[in-house]
Protein backbone atom coordinates (compact mmCIF):
# COMPACT_ATOMS: atom_id res chain seq x y z
CA UNK A 1 0.00 0.00 0.00
CA UNK A 2 1.35 3.48 -1.29
CA UNK A 3 1.58 6.13 1.48
CA UNK A 4 0.74 10.19 1.11
CA UNK A 5 2.67 12.65 3.43
CA UNK A 6 -0.16 14.77 4.27
CA UNK A 7 0.79 18.44 5.13
CA UNK A 8 -1.94 19.98 6.84
CA UNK A 9 -1.96 21.30 10.07
CA UNK A 10 -2.86 18.27 12.78
CA UNK A 11 -6.16 19.46 13.22
CA UNK A 12 -7.50 19.53 9.91
CA UNK A 13 -5.77 16.39 8.50
CA UNK A 14 -8.44 13.74 9.42
CA UNK A 15 -10.54 14.37 6.46
CA UNK A 16 -8.47 14.06 3.96
CA UNK A 17 -6.79 10.91 5.32
CA UNK A 18 -10.06 9.14 5.08
CA UNK A 19 -10.41 10.27 1.72
CA UNK A 20 -7.29 9.08 0.77
CA UNK A 21 -8.65 5.47 2.72
CA UNK A 22 -11.06 5.07 0.22
CA UNK A 23 -8.27 4.59 -2.42
CA UNK A 24 -6.13 2.17 -0.46
CA UNK A 25 -3.57 5.26 0.21
CA UNK A 26 -2.28 5.07 3.59
CA UNK A 27 -0.92 8.48 5.03
CA UNK A 28 2.25 10.14 6.94
CA UNK A 29 0.63 13.45 8.47
CA UNK A 30 3.38 15.79 8.88
CA UNK A 31 1.91 19.29 10.05
CA UNK A 32 3.85 21.66 8.27
CA UNK A 33 2.21 23.98 9.72
CA UNK A 34 1.61 24.55 13.63
CA UNK A 35 -1.36 27.25 13.91
CA UNK A 36 -1.87 29.59 16.83
CA UNK A 37 -4.10 32.42 17.56
CA UNK A 38 -2.46 35.78 17.07
CA UNK A 39 -2.34 37.66 20.36
CA UNK A 40 -3.32 41.37 20.91
CA UNK A 41 -5.50 42.16 17.96
CA UNK A 42 -8.30 44.34 18.61
CA UNK A 43 -12.02 43.63 17.35
CA UNK A 44 -12.67 46.25 14.68
CA UNK A 45 -16.06 47.90 14.18
CA UNK A 46 -17.69 45.81 11.65
CA UNK A 47 -20.63 48.18 11.47
CA UNK A 48 -17.96 50.45 8.71
CA UNK A 49 -17.55 47.56 6.32
CA UNK A 50 -19.61 46.35 3.22
CA UNK A 51 -18.58 43.20 3.12
CA UNK A 52 -15.57 40.65 4.53
CA UNK A 53 -13.98 37.45 3.41
CA UNK A 54 -12.72 34.53 4.64
CA UNK A 55 -10.24 32.37 2.93
CA UNK A 56 -9.65 29.28 5.56
CA UNK A 57 -11.73 27.49 8.49
CA UNK A 58 -8.85 28.82 10.55
CA UNK A 59 -9.60 32.66 9.75
CA UNK A 60 -13.03 31.70 10.81
CA UNK A 61 -12.19 29.94 13.65
CA UNK A 62 -10.31 32.22 15.42
CA UNK A 63 -12.27 35.31 14.32
CA UNK A 64 -15.91 34.28 15.22
CA UNK A 65 -14.74 32.74 18.56
CA UNK A 66 -13.56 35.55 19.91
CA UNK A 67 -16.28 37.62 18.33
CA UNK A 68 -19.07 34.99 19.84
CA UNK A 69 -17.49 35.05 23.58
CA UNK A 70 -16.58 39.33 24.06
CA UNK A 71 -18.29 40.86 21.32
CA UNK A 72 -21.27 38.77 20.09
CA UNK A 73 -23.01 42.38 19.19
CA UNK A 74 -20.37 42.46 16.45
CA UNK A 75 -21.11 39.26 15.62
CA UNK A 76 -24.91 40.40 14.51
CA UNK A 77 -23.60 43.27 12.54
CA UNK A 78 -21.38 40.72 10.65
CA UNK A 79 -24.68 39.09 9.61
CA UNK A 80 -25.58 42.00 7.94
CA UNK A 81 -22.75 42.25 5.28
CA UNK A 82 -21.86 40.35 2.36
CA UNK A 83 -19.46 37.89 3.24
CA UNK A 84 -17.06 36.09 1.22
CA UNK A 85 -15.94 32.30 1.79
CA UNK A 86 -12.90 30.16 -0.15
CA UNK A 87 -14.11 26.52 -0.27
CA UNK A 88 -17.26 25.10 0.79
CA UNK A 89 -15.79 24.18 4.24
CA UNK A 90 -14.87 27.77 5.65
CA UNK A 91 -18.85 28.48 4.33
CA UNK A 92 -19.59 26.04 5.92
CA UNK A 93 -17.64 26.40 9.24
CA UNK A 94 -19.63 30.39 8.51
CA UNK A 95 -22.94 28.81 7.85
CA UNK A 96 -22.61 27.46 12.10
CA UNK A 97 -22.27 30.94 13.25
CA UNK A 98 -25.63 31.70 11.67
CA UNK A 99 -23.50 33.25 8.67
CA UNK A 100 -24.66 33.12 5.41
CA UNK A 101 -21.82 33.16 2.29
CA UNK A 102 -22.36 34.44 -1.32
CA UNK A 103 -21.81 31.49 -3.94
CA UNK A 104 -19.02 30.01 -3.60
CA UNK A 105 -16.16 29.45 -6.74
CA UNK A 106 -16.27 26.00 -8.16
CA UNK A 107 -12.15 26.26 -8.33
CA UNK A 108 -12.03 27.12 -4.94
CA UNK A 109 -8.79 30.09 -4.19
CA UNK A 110 -8.77 33.51 -3.82
CA UNK A 111 -7.89 33.95 -7.38
CA UNK A 112 -11.27 32.66 -8.81
CA UNK A 113 -13.29 34.12 -5.85
CA UNK A 114 -12.30 37.68 -7.12
CA UNK A 115 -12.64 36.76 -10.53
CA UNK A 116 -15.95 35.81 -9.98
CA UNK A 117 -17.25 39.04 -7.79
CA UNK A 118 -18.25 41.93 -9.95
CA UNK A 119 -16.16 45.21 -10.21
CA UNK A 120 -18.96 47.12 -9.18
CA UNK A 121 -19.44 45.21 -5.83
CA UNK A 122 -16.07 46.24 -4.77
CA UNK A 123 -15.73 49.88 -6.13
CA UNK A 124 -15.93 52.50 -3.34
CA UNK A 125 -16.69 49.95 -0.71
CA UNK A 126 -14.88 48.79 2.15
CA UNK A 127 -13.60 45.37 3.07
CA UNK A 128 -12.31 43.60 6.43
CA UNK A 129 -10.05 40.51 5.23
CA UNK A 130 -9.52 38.19 8.04
CA UNK A 131 -6.09 35.94 7.06
CA UNK A 132 -3.16 34.59 8.34
CA UNK A 133 0.26 35.82 9.01
CA UNK A 134 1.32 33.88 5.37
CA UNK A 135 -1.56 35.56 3.68
CA UNK A 136 -0.17 36.10 0.02
CA UNK A 137 -2.35 39.14 0.10
CA UNK A 138 -4.52 38.54 -3.32
CA UNK A 139 -7.72 39.58 -2.21
CA UNK A 140 -6.73 43.38 -0.93
CA UNK A 141 -4.75 43.42 -3.87
CA UNK A 142 -7.85 42.53 -5.94
CA UNK A 143 -9.73 44.87 -3.75
CA UNK A 144 -7.57 47.75 -4.69
CA UNK A 145 -7.07 47.39 -8.45
CA UNK A 146 -10.94 47.85 -8.16
CA UNK A 147 -11.49 51.10 -6.48
CA UNK A 148 -12.53 49.18 -3.06
CA UNK A 149 -10.66 49.46 0.35
CA UNK A 150 -9.42 46.59 2.31
CA UNK A 151 -8.39 46.19 6.29
CA UNK A 152 -6.53 42.90 6.79
CA UNK A 153 -6.69 41.56 10.41
CA UNK A 154 -4.22 38.81 10.84
CA UNK A 155 -6.05 36.04 13.33
CA UNK A 156 -3.92 33.07 13.53
CA UNK A 157 -0.16 32.65 12.80
CA UNK A 158 1.58 29.92 10.57
CA UNK A 159 4.70 28.13 12.99
CA UNK A 160 7.15 25.95 11.11
CA UNK A 161 7.61 22.03 12.72
CA UNK A 162 9.67 20.91 15.44
CA UNK A 163 12.95 19.24 14.08
CA UNK A 164 12.67 15.77 15.31
CA UNK A 165 9.62 15.06 13.31
CA UNK A 166 11.42 17.04 9.72
CA UNK A 167 14.49 14.03 9.97
CA UNK A 168 11.62 11.33 10.13
CA UNK A 169 10.05 12.23 7.45
CA UNK A 170 13.40 13.40 5.23
CA UNK A 171 14.29 10.04 5.89
CA UNK A 172 11.00 8.20 5.02
CA UNK A 173 10.92 10.30 1.56
CA UNK A 174 14.90 9.29 0.72
CA UNK A 175 14.29 6.07 1.40
CA UNK A 176 11.33 5.37 -0.56
CA UNK A 177 8.82 4.76 2.21
CA UNK A 178 6.50 7.75 0.79
CA UNK A 179 4.87 8.18 -2.83
CA UNK A 180 3.50 11.37 -3.36
CA UNK A 181 3.54 14.74 -1.52
CA UNK A 182 0.48 16.47 -1.01
CA UNK A 183 0.15 20.40 -0.35
CA UNK A 184 -3.17 22.02 0.10
CA UNK A 185 -2.04 25.95 0.17
CA UNK A 186 1.17 27.84 -0.48
CA UNK A 187 2.51 28.01 3.26
CA UNK A 188 2.25 24.11 3.66
CA UNK A 189 4.63 23.87 1.00
CA UNK A 190 6.58 27.16 1.96
CA UNK A 191 7.26 25.62 5.23
CA UNK A 192 8.19 21.87 3.94
CA UNK A 193 10.47 22.85 1.59
CA UNK A 194 11.77 25.27 4.35
CA UNK A 195 12.10 22.55 7.01
CA UNK A 196 13.81 20.24 4.94
CA UNK A 197 16.33 22.31 3.35
CA UNK A 198 16.19 21.05 -0.16
CA UNK A 199 14.22 20.97 -2.98
CA UNK A 200 15.22 17.77 -4.22
CA UNK A 201 12.61 15.39 -4.98
CA UNK A 202 13.71 11.79 -4.97
CA UNK A 203 12.80 10.12 -8.40
CA UNK A 204 9.53 8.55 -8.39
CA UNK A 205 8.08 10.47 -6.00
CA UNK A 206 5.50 12.51 -6.68
CA UNK A 207 4.22 15.94 -6.06
CA UNK A 208 0.45 17.54 -5.65
CA UNK A 209 -1.37 20.51 -4.90
CA UNK A 210 -4.68 21.10 -4.27
CA UNK A 211 -5.48 24.29 -6.38
CA UNK A 212 -3.32 26.55 -8.65
CA UNK A 213 -2.53 29.07 -6.40
CA UNK A 214 -0.48 25.96 -4.43
CA UNK A 215 0.62 24.97 -7.49
CA UNK A 216 2.44 28.50 -8.70
CA UNK A 217 3.65 28.52 -5.10
CA UNK A 218 5.74 25.35 -5.56
CA UNK A 219 6.69 25.84 -9.20
CA UNK A 220 8.28 29.44 -7.70
CA UNK A 221 10.35 27.31 -5.62
CA UNK A 222 11.58 24.91 -8.65
CA UNK A 223 9.10 22.53 -7.72
CA UNK A 224 7.34 20.71 -10.35
CA UNK A 225 4.06 19.80 -10.04
CA UNK A 226 2.40 16.30 -11.15
CA UNK A 227 -0.87 16.43 -9.24
CA UNK A 228 -3.66 19.17 -9.76
CA UNK A 229 -7.33 18.01 -9.40
CA UNK A 230 -9.97 19.04 -11.90
CA UNK A 231 -11.90 20.34 -8.32
CA UNK A 232 -10.19 21.93 -5.27
CA UNK A 233 -11.66 19.88 -2.50
CA UNK A 234 -10.33 17.08 -0.58
CA UNK A 235 -12.35 14.29 -2.40
CA UNK A 236 -11.42 15.26 -5.38
CA UNK A 237 -7.51 15.80 -4.42
CA UNK A 238 -7.55 12.09 -3.42
CA UNK A 239 -8.56 10.48 -6.51
CA UNK A 240 -6.23 12.77 -8.70
CA UNK A 241 -3.49 11.48 -6.30
CA UNK A 242 -4.71 7.63 -6.27
CA UNK A 243 -5.31 8.09 -10.23
CA UNK A 244 -1.59 9.16 -10.80
CA UNK A 245 0.12 6.75 -8.26
CA UNK A 246 -1.71 3.73 -10.27
CA UNK A 247 -0.36 5.12 -13.38
CA UNK A 248 2.99 4.77 -11.94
Amino acid sequence: MMSVLVTRPKHQAGSFVEELKKHNLTSVVFPTIEIRPTIGWTIPDISVYNGAFFTSPNSVHYFLERLEDEAPEELEELKKIKIFAVGKTTAKDLANYGIITEPVPKVADAVNLMQGIDAKEIHGKSFLFLRGSLSLGIIPAAIAERGGTCDSLTVYENHPPDLKATEKVKKMVNDGDIACLSFTSPSTAQNYFKAIGSTDIPSGVLVAAIGKTTANALEELGITVDIVPEYYDGPHFAKAIAKALSNE
